[in-house]
């Protein structure tokens, strides 16, 4: 049987129409409180024709926040604003997972309650800078945290996925990648720690494993899925061995039976370390489950990964931020809008909502 970005595809529970999943985008546009507004509830209605949508990523606790203006999903206020979204997605016929998000030490003390210092696995500074309400300010050192603290981030991820449930999303997705807390843990670069949570590939995997558990036990497996991104060097993240490290947290995660495995197999931004070979394809047979690919993908590579068996979903990011209807442009083959890249990171409609749909 020939498969393509049309065939239909069984989720769990879900039957999704395409495989044309919407990537997490931060698009910096939550209102008041952090919590979703109706130019979200648009924005979110206007893509249900993914397949599947995974929203931006929603911090899961306060003291998860990294970003001006990001959305959450621990206040009663949050809950009901993203109620509104999965409400408008599943009118229009469409599924969404929330993504679960905390951004450890890629944070800022004017960001946190009480300033205090951001968290991580250990003290070490990432280079770069802080996007925060007051403008761009040098990151400052994370605190490490105690390894008796660490069952309350656990804690604060499983109330988050009852929220999200609550709100009345599909599912949800761990993030994992991109630099951010549970990347931390993963990664030697950010990860010195001599516990049980550092060290070997499977310690360093440790917490990721528990939060798994967690928001599995919440939502069942196959309405849970896991990011990582093995070679995204943003953040300032790199680690000694990819290809081990990230097959160790393959092979960790394809016992739970989830819903799928998110790799990002593109970098954004300058790699300041050496560059390094990794093997995409091992890592797919390293993991025993629905394989979800995302990285500049078009739609010549994306049905050559899926023809292949390669990939079963293909999640499209910057393409399905600028074509709110990107099924339907790619099966008739019609021209794409242009992304502005101004209006990527927080502002009003502009480059948010209003995007032409075909017709």
């Amino acid at each position: 049987m020939h498969i393509d970005l049309f065939t239909p595809f069984n989720m769990g529970p879900y039957t999704l129409p395409n495989r044309l999943v919407m990537a997490p985008l931060t698009r910096n546009r939550a209102g008041a409180g952090n919590a979703p507004q109706p130019l979200n509830v648009e924005y979110y209605r206007q893509r249900a024709s993914a397949g599947l949508i995974i929203s931006e990523g929603s911090q899961i606790s306060a003291g998860a926040v990294g970003y001006p203006a990001t959305p959450g999903i621990h206040s009663t206020e949050q809950i009901a604003g993203w109620k509104q979204v999965t409400e408008a997605v599943h009118h229009s016929g469409g599924r969404i997972f929330l993504q679960l998000w905390h951004c450890g030490r890629i944070s800022h003390p004017s960001m946190l309650p009480g300033n205090a210092l951001p968290v991580a696995p250990s003290a070490i500074k990432p280079e770069g800078q802080a996007v925060t309400y007051q403008g761009m300010q040098e990151f400052v050192t994370p605190r490490a945290l105690e390894a008796a603290e660490l069952s309350g981030i656990v804690d604060e991820f499983r109330t988050a996925a009852q929220n999200a449930l609550d709100a009345c999303f599909d599912g949800v997705e761990i993030h994992a990648a991109n630099g951010y807390l549970l990347d931390q843990f993963i990664r030697d670069g950010s990860n010195q720690r001599t516990d049980n949570y550092g060290g070997t590939p499977e310690n360093r995997c440790r917490l990721l494993k528990e939060v798994t558990e967690a928001v599995t036990n919440v939502w069942g497996a196959n309405r849970v899925g896991v990011r990582l991104s093995p070679l995204n060097p943003f953040n300032d993240m790199h680690d000694s061995n990819p290809q081990h490290t990230f097959e160790t947290a393959a092979k960790t995660l394809s016992p739970f039976g989830l819903a799928y495995l998110h790799i990002m197999e593109t970098a954004i931004g300058e790699n300041k370390h050496p560059k390094q070979d990794f093997d995409f394809h091992k890592l797919r047979l390293a993991y025993n489950g629905t394989y979800m690919a995302n990285g500049g993908y078009d739609k010549v590579r994306a049905e050559r990964a899926l023809a292949s068996g390669y990939a079963d979903l293909i999640a499209f990011g910057v393409l399905f931020l600028a074509n709110p209807d990107l099924p339907e442009r790619i099966r008739q083959n019609t021209p794409l809008n242009t992304p502005n890249q101004a209006t990527f990171y927080g502002g009003d409609e502009k480059g948010y909502t209003d995007y032409p749909a075909l017709g």
